[in-house]
């Protein structure tokens, strides 16, 4: 239709110059006259459809008439205009008048009396020329974006402002098609962008969609197409419809939508369409569907009174309904006026200013409002777009209430345009989707609409409803078990208060009293034989050692710390090498000791008392050489150990320099290895010297638990690694205290009478 339009704008430019250079002025076509209308030195035009057809069927005034529709619109307009001629502050003294129109919803009736407008209605001819100023200042109408551009086109060479109230098409802000077009209502480039963010708010992802076969459908549909798969909301069909369709067309309509799997239908057509809509819908049985629609029709209380059987729960999108915006217009052209007259207490001229002077003030006048509302237009003539959220709620009597529900207003930051009172909303729609701790995945082959919910993987979260990603925890933190929050990781080493902590701190405890024990009761019984007989200083050296072998186990339990990390190892290190020394010392003077009883042997004399004690001490001061190397170079320190356990923090003591450390294991294992040599050299010897076959059985042990560790402790996870250690050390002070102190305490305690040199000199005699 619309190179026809511009056709006929080029035709009638043509006749208006060659009739003003002709003799005669003549009105061309048949004269069309206005509904309504009131005199003034000013005239407003108004276009509004109050009947859906221009065609009468019955002339015979026995039939009652169609209702009229949109009647409010026209009130509002004689409203607003009556209210303007009674102010003393706007236009004083100037009068506006006005001459609405019925379009009848039809574009060849709209341009027809938008052609009125600004020509006049008089039959006559004059031989004046036809340049007369237009009879009208300007235009408000019309509801229909298709009948305002064919009307815009028409007007639009004349520079004759057309203020529409409901046309909302994107296209109708192009100004080089429409240079004289405005409107009170946003475009639905807003609308569609509304639209797409409250569709993704409530996770309806995959809709279906139903628009008008015309520019406004078509191109508010493709507006919200490009922005709702952007929000990666996904379209599964789209469907043109046109209340002229065929019954073949709206079944097939009808079917797809049956076929289809979306339960939500966005709708770009107005109410007339959708009254069909309904009853085909009504017809066929079709429920639970969730409408989202636009401003054409949510006001429309015939549509309301279609959803006999709930079939439409409708989430829709409105402004202020339309009269609001023709009030609005109407002021617009008062205040524009207003400025071009000049008038302060008085309007200075209450000629109508030409058309192009009026149309660039008009596009630059701002004002508020009485009900404060501020109102101007955008370089295109638009708006500032603000919606209201519009929820259709059917009450206990049937009856069919418009309640606000939120707000969408552009002029908010991006994230803050939406805003909803989702308690108040009634919807009956269940939406799929995937619930946080689990992530959307595509399925393959399919529209990116369709997917699967995957659980996050271990050490992943997703904290939001459709989430197409999980997020890695940061390093001390993990997942919990529902994958919706990072919590802190669980922290682990060997405490005091846990089992395994409280049972080896028990066992230490009890082997340092043992020893305790043991030492006073050889000091109690120091001038016996059997004590005597067994180098009793390396006795009690020996006791003392063991004692604190067993207490520097307890340094390895409780929290790693800096001084915990370097005491444990060294002072590990030391006791033990400390408690071999005074074992290889006792098996050295039983090698001496059954040298000197051969003839003409004086080899105790080179390791008495003082060279024993000097063994011991450089045995030790070598090993205390080696920590404090390891410790100046690259000591033990506390690590959190983040390998083991993916969901927990192992808190362990870093080695440093490890070759420190197996030095001190690699020096204490020299130490023990010779010492069972000795000591299995000399298991044969006479019964008075017989120590040496217990100190064989304790290093046995000893060596076995140590060899044992090595693998254990290489590969212990965590705290068990520190329990190994700990069970080596334990297990290897008992077998020294047992096998070397038990059998001459029991001859102490309880064979007290074999405890004499008679007994071991009897034995010496046997022997």
């Amino acid at each position: 239709m619309e190179p026809t339009f511009a056709l006929l704008h080029v035709v009638m430019v043509i006749i208006s110059f060659s009739k003003s250079n002709g003799t005669a002025c003549t009105l061309q076509g048949e004269s069309v006259y206005p509904q309504l209308s009131k005199d003034g030195d000013i005239i407003v035009g108004g276009m509004f459809s109050f009947h859906s057809s221009w065609e009468i069927t019955d002339l015979s005034y026995l039939v009652k008439p169609p209702p009229l529709k949109n009647l409010q619109y026209s009130q509002t307009l004689m409203f607003a205009v009556e209210e303007i001629n009674n102010s003393s502050s706007l236009l004083p003294g100037v009068s506006l008048g006005y001459k609405i129109y019925d379009t009848c919803t039809s574009k060849a009736v709209g341009v027809q009396v938008a052609l009125s407008l600004v020509n006049g209605n008089e039959k006559s001819v004059s031989d004046e020329p036809c340049t007369k100023p237009a009879q009208v200042q300007a235009i408000i109408g019309e509801s229909f974006s298709s009948v305002s551009m064919a009307i815009a086109m028409s007007i639009g060479p004349f520079s004759i402002p057309l203020i529409s109230h409901g046309a909302t098409c994107e296209c109708l802000s192009d100004k080089r098609k429409y240079p004289s077009f405005l409107r009170t209502i946003p475009s639905d480039y807003h609308m569609s962008r509304a639209l797409a963010e409250m569709v993704r708010h409530f996770g309806w992802t995959w809709v279906g969609a139903i628009r008008r076969d015309d520019e406004y459908g078509n191109s508010g549909m493709a507006a919200f197409t490009e922005v709702a798969e952007g929000l990666g909301i996904c379209v599964e069909y789209s469907l043109s419809f046109y209340n002229t369709f065929s019954q073949r067309k709206v079944l097939r309509i009808i079917d797809q939508i049956k076929s289809s799997t979306s339960r939500v239908i966005v709708g770009f057509v107005d109410a007339g369409d959708l009254e069909m809509l309904l009853d085909a819908f009504f017809e066929h049985n079709i429920t639970g569907y969730q409408w989202v629609g636009t401003e054409a029709w949510i006001f429309d209380p015939v549509v309301a009174k279609m959803d006999k059987h709930n079939i439409l729960i409708f989430t829709d999108m409105s402004l202020m309904p339309y009269f609001n915006n023709v009030y609005k217009g109407v002021y617009a052209i008062a205040h524009t006026l207003h400025d071009i007259l000049g008038c302060k207490e008085t309007c200075q001229t209450k000629k109508q200013p030409d058309p192009l002077t009026f149309l660039e003030h008009l596009k630059m006048v701002q004002f508020k409002t009485k009900g404060g509302e501020e109102v101007y237009f955008d370089k295109n003539g638009d708006p500032v777009a603000r919606y209201d959220v519009i929820n259709w709620q059917t009450s206990e009597e049937e009856h069919h209430e418009f309640v606000i529900v939120g707000l969408y207003d552009y002029t908010f930051p991006v994230h803050k345009r939406l805003t909803l009172n989702v308690s108040s909303i009634i919807t009956h729609l269940t939406i799929e989707s995937c619930t946080p701790g689990t992530r959307k995945a595509v399925q393959k082959g399919k529209p990116v609409c369709c997917f699967d919910c995957i659980p996050c993987a271990e050490g992943e979260i997703s904290n939001m409803t459709d989430s197409v990603k999980c997020e890695q925890c940061y390093h001390d933190y993990w997942s919990n078990s529902q994958r919706n929050e990072c919590i802190t990781k669980e922290i682990e080493y060997l405490s005091y208060e846990e089992t395994m902590g409280i049972l080896l701190t028990i066992v230490s405890i009890v082997g340092a009293f043992m020893t305790l024990a043991i030492l006073v009761v050889f000091y109690r019984y120091k001038d016996t034989s059997i004590v005597k007989a067994h180098n009793s200083e390396l006795s009690f050296l020996l006791l003392f050692s063991l004692t604190l072998c067993f207490l520097c186990s307890l340094t390895f339990i409780g929290q790693p710390s800096e001084w915990s990390c370097m005491l444990r190892h060294t002072a590990f290190g030391i006791t033990f090498v400390l408690c071999i020394s005074c074992v290889l010392g006792k098996t050295i003077v039983v090698l001496m000791a059954f040298r000197a009883t051969l003839p003409g042997s004086n080899v105790m004399r080179w390791f008495g008392p003082p060279q024993q004690r000097l063994s011991v001490l450089a045995f030790t001061l070598i090993q205390v050489i080696i920590c404090v190397l390891w410790l100046t170079v690259s000591p033990p320190f506390p690590f959190k150990n983040l390998k083991v356990y993916k969901e927990k923090i192992i808190l362990e003591c870093n080695l440093g320099a490890s070759i420190g450390f197996w030095a001190v294991l690699g020096y204490i294992g020299l130490l023990a290895s010779l010492c069972f040599v000795l000591a299995f050299l000399a298991r044969k010897l006479p019964d008075k010297f017989n120590e040496a076959k217990f100190i064989t059985f304790s290093m046995l042990i000893f060596c076995a638990v140590w060899i044992t560790f090595i693998p254990s402790y290489v590969s212990s996870p965590g705290k068990f690694t520190v329990a190994v250690e700990i069970f080596a050390i334990l297990a290897s002070s008992f077998g020294l205290l047992f096998c070397i102190f038990l059998p001459k305490c029991y001859i102490i305690i309880l064979k007290p009478e074999k405890n004499t040199k008679k007994q071991l000199m009897g034995k010496m005699q046997n022997n």
